[in-house]
């Protein structure tokens, strides 16, 4: 096998790992959670400051990604496959 058959054979098994379906949740899940650990910042927070998580804008969207990953991993899709000439009949 060449280097750039290698490669080849590389980026095909990350453009299929990027766009499945379960990939996709996540990184949805992920966005979203970052997205909520802001608003969670903004709205609720700590103005004295000694609150670890809530003080911090970058620490309440890390956790808030960290827990919308993890709520959007505990749910797999099962992936779609072609139907074969048999099951289209």
């Amino acid at each position: 096998m060449t280097a750039s058959n290698h490669s080849n054979d590389l980026i095909s098994n990350v453009k299929i790992w990027l766009t499945s379906r379960n990939t996709l949740k996540n990184l949805a899940g992920l966005l979203a959670g970052i997205f909520g650990g802001y608003l969670y910042y903004r709205l609720v927070g700590c103005n004295s400051g000694g609150c670890a998580i809530t003080s911090n804008p970058y620490m309440s969207m890390l956790w808030g990604g960290l827990m919308g990953y993890l709520l959007a991993d505990i749910f797999k899709l099962k992936e779609k496959t072609p139907l074969s000439e048999n099951e289209e009949k």
